[in-house]
């Protein structure tokens, strides 16, 4: 609503340029080179109709190119796979004194964070010992570990809160 309570500027020529794009649009290809009606390209034995069970246009004659197979988008990740990679994630920041706020400013649960904390005593012990590498190793396989016995039941809200 624009400051006395009639639409904002530019929301006319938006309604109205909607309105107008379908009119031009039917108006449009009406007639062939030679300005007369032609019937649209139909099958290649010269028949005007499309094909037994092709898609056709709403008036009936047009054939209508298939859809484009859906494109087939990776899994959900699971529970497990959410928690490793999240924790993780968060234990490499906070390994480096990267970290700021709680765990729920981290989008970490309680039991999450348990875990996370547990994952970085033990990571800055291999820290100092074995170097950055081993760090990162140990990260990984204890979030792993630590995720699937977390999740073995599925979520906390589905199973044992451990």
């Amino acid at each position: 609503m624009g400051r006395r309570g009639g639409p904002r500027r530019g929301v006319g020529f938006l309604v109205y340029g909607l309105l107008a794009v379908p009119l031009s649009l039917s108006a449009t290809g009406c007639g062939g080179p030679d300005g007369l009606a032609h019937p649209p390209p139909g099958r290649p034995d010269g028949s005007a109709h499309p094909p037994p069970g092709a898609a056709v246009s709403p008036g009936g004659t047009t054939p209508v190119p298939a859809p484009a197979p859906a494109s087939t988008s990776p899994s959900a990740a699971s529970d497990t796979d959410l928690c490793a990679r999240i924790v993780a994630y968060w234990s490499r920041r906070a390994l480096g004194d990267d970290t700021y706020g709680d765990y729920q400013s981290m989008g970490l649960s309680h039991g999450q964070y348990q875990i996370l904390r547990d994952v970085v005593d033990a990571a800055r012990i291999t820290l100092r010992r074995q170097g950055a590498e081993a760090a990162d190793e140990l990260i990984d396989r204890q979030t792993r570990r630590a995720c699937t016995e977390r999740y073995r039941h599925g979520p906390p809200s589905e199973g044992p809160w451990t």
